[in-house]
Parts: structure tokens; C-alpha cells; sequence
């Protein structure tokens, strides 16, 4: 018994519409359970299709709670809360699938180092391409660069994702996908887990920032791989971007929240700024370009969707959801 109370993982869930990824998700983590003591804690997000049956049926032993409406990723995950005994928890997507050796390397490592609050792990998609595993915090001025592209103008202004090495070697960083977010039970007793200010994205960001002003470290472990999916849950959401995977709206809305939080009203006038100038730029670059007027009009829309945002937010103090 005392073998079980220390290799302890609570696994927490949040399902919305993924009823064909939980038994493939659920395999996945039996076969890298070894003598590590799980417990499945899910939250289904008012699903519309077969999630809850499934669970019933064939994971009767989860703790399950059924929403009536999709509260979000974050609230979803607090809900879980008063539920949790292990000695780690860990946040993981119904899209991401762990490897055989995932939960006992990691478990190792936060083990070996002490230190170390949050630990993600090395993400892979569907196809073997090397998404972003090893993240910096965004600051209005980095988000500008980036979306400009006069990043390569500033190259010592550290952007979000930097994926300019090997991702072979372990590291300290700012932030980890929520995809597969291991954290210790002493952090979430010390700081709590997330804000829920953010309905979706940036929910990670700011939780590691708490975690990290705590005096814990943000570790990116790449001695094993999680295949992430990405984008399953949110194809039932709304529109997707290309890039990224994302709700755009939804994500416009969480960087403000999260800007007006950690930078002020100041902070937030300066991002709104650096977006205008930002969508002036790359307005002239189209026309300079001769991409036509459908590239020049996205640039004006994005503008107007983060002016709304901000005024439905009443400038970024509540969410919309």
C-alpha cells in the first residue's frame, strides 16, 4: 500500500465531443500505468454525442461529472479539485496519447528534481511533425514581432515559440501545452490551478506564470513523446484557423484577459496599438504585394474582432463565457 500511496497520479480529464479518441486515450495510458497508481477523474463538457455512454459503459470506474453546458477548459479542470489524492496530477486531452514509457519517465523526473512545479513533455502530431513543446510567455511586444514577421529584424527578442534547436535536451522554459501538463500536488495546494478568467487558451500561460512566481520551475522533459491531435474538441466549437488549430475568436478574447492581468491598462493600450500598427503593416504589405483585396480585408477583420473583443470584455476585466 505504502508503494501505491507514493507513485500516485490522478489523471484529469476534460471530454467535450470526443467520444472516438477516449478509447484509444484510455489504452494508451493503461499500457504505460505500470506500477504507477491511477486514478481517471473526468469532466464531460455537455458532449453531444456518444462521450457519456461511453464512459459509462466502458469506464465505469472514472470518477465522472456531466455538465449541462461547456464551461470551458479551465473551469472544467477546477471542478476536479476536491476530488484529487495523488501525489501528481496530471491534465491531459482526450487528444493527446502517451507513449508506453510517458507516465514513469516523467514521474521519475519530477522524482530526481524537487523543484520542478510543471513538467510537459515532448508533443508530436498525427503525422511525426514537432509541434510546440518548449514555450516563452508572450508579451505584446513579441506577439507584434511574430505576427509581422519583423522578428527576423530583432532576433534577441525571445518569441513563443522557439524552434530554432534540436528539442533534445531538457530545459527550463516559461510555459507547457495543457495537452499533457504534469504538476505537483504541493503547487496546486500552494497557488490553486487555473484562473477561471480564461475559458479557453492561455489558461496554461497564466497558471505556469503563478507557478513560476511561486519560486517552482517549468521544465520541458523530451525523453519521451505524446502524440497530440489537436483541434478535436474545437472542430465542435467553432471555426478554426489554419495555423494553429485555434478558435480565433476565442483565443483573441484569452490574450486580452491575459495582457490586462499581468500588464495593466497600460499594458493592454500598448497591445492594442502594436495590433493596429500591426494590421496597418501587413495591410501595405498585401497591397505592395498585389495579393488582392480578400488579403487586406482579413487584416481590417481582425482589427474589428479585437475591438469587439475588448469592448465585450469590457476591456479585457470579465470574459464573455
Amino acid at each position: 500500500m505504502k508503494l501505491l500511496q507514493e507513485r500516485s497520479l490522478d489523471i484529469l480529464i476534460v471530454n467535450y465531443n470526443t467520444a472516438h479518441l477516449l478509447e484509444p486515450m484510455f489504452e494508451a495510458l493503461t499500457l504505460a500505468a505500470g506500477e504507477i497508481s491511477l486514478r481517471h477523474l473526468v469532466v464531460d463538457n455537455a458532449s453531444t454525442d456518444k462521450s457519456v455512454s461511453v464512459l459509462n459503459d466502458k469506464y465505469s470506474e472514472a470518477l465522472l461529472i456531466c455538465n449541462h453546458d461547456n464551461i470551458g477548459f479551465g473551469r472544467a479542470n477546477n471542478q476536479l479539485l476536491e476530488f484529487i489524492q495523488g501525489q501528481y496530477i496530471l491534465l491531459l486531452n482526450t487528444d493527446a496519447f502517451v507513449a508506453p514509457d510517458t507516465l514513469s519517465s516523467t514521474f521519475a523526473y519530477m522524482e530526481a528534481h524537487p523543484e520542478c512545479g510543471v513538467l510537459g513533455v515532448r508533443l508530436y502530431g498525427r503525422d511525426g511533425e514537432l509541434q510546440p513543446s518548449c514555450r516563452y510567455f508572450p508579451t505584446p511586444w513579441n506577439v507584434f514581432l511574430f505576427r509581422t514577421g519583423l522578428n527576423r529584424f530583432v532576433p534577441w527578442v525571445r518569441m513563443v515559440d522557439d524552434m530554432a534547436w534540436d528539442h533534445s535536451s531538457v530545459r527550463e522554459c516559461d510555459w507547457v501545452p495543457g495537452c499533457y501538463y504534469l504538476v505537483r500536488r504541493e503547487v496546486i495546494d500552494q497557488v490553486g490551478l487555473f484562473d477561471p478568467l480564461f475559458f479557453l487558451y492561455y489558461e496554461e500561460v497564466d497558471h505556469c506564470r503563478r507557478v513560476k512566481e511561486a519560486g517552482w520551475k517549468v521544465v520541458y522533459f523530451p525523453e519521451t513523446r505524446v502524440v497530440h491531435i489537436g483541434g478535436e474538441s474545437a472542430k465542435s466549437s467553432g471555426e478554426l484557423t489554419s495555423a494553429g488549430r485555434q478558435i480565433s475568436v476565442l483565443q483573441i478574447e484569452s490574450e486580452l484577459l491575459y495582457f490586462r492581468k499581468h500588464y495593466g491598462r497600460l499594458g493592454l493600450l500598448v497591445h492594442f496599438l502594436l495590433v493596429l500598427l500591426g494590421d496597418t503593416i501587413l495591410s501595405m504589405k498585401d497591397l505592395l504585394k498585389a495579393r488582392g483585396s480578400a488579403a487586406v480585408f482579413s487584416n481590417i477583420t481582425h482589427l474589428v474582432v479585437v475591438w469587439k473583443s475588448l469592448r465585450a470584455t469590457r476591456f479585457a476585466t470579465e470574459p464573455t463565457r
